[in-house]
């Protein structure tokens, strides 16, 4: 059985941290694991004037959001995989667990 985890946060290093843990949880089991894996860094622009009425000298503002995404593959039981993701996740680190039969 092959559960892939995803992982989603706007800083790096919790990111790398949470991997880790994950990683070594499963190599402590024995388990076969790939990753992480990183996905493309996805950047959100805004770009906004900073004067409110509009007069004066064309100023902007520019605003940039990365989202820094990581996929790891376990194979094995739900339930040894259960055990292994209860770490405690760092603050702001999205996780989502996806269940596939092979």
């Amino acid at each position: 059985m092959a559960i892939r985890n995803h992982k989603s946060i706007f800083t790096r290093s919790n990111l790398e941290k949470v991997c880790g843990d994950l990683v070594c949880g499963a190599n402590d089991k024995m388990l076969r694991v790939k990753g992480p894996v990183r996905m493309p860094t996805k950047v959100l622009l805004i770009t906004t004037r900073k004067s409110l009425c509009g007069e004066g000298t064309n100023t902007w503002d520019r605003f940039e959001l990365r989202v820094h995404k990581r996929v790891i593959d376990l194979f094995s039981s739900p339930d040894v995989v259960k055990q292994i993701t209860s770490i405690t996740i760092e603050s702001g680190v999205e996780v989502e667990v996806t269940i596939a039969d092979s």
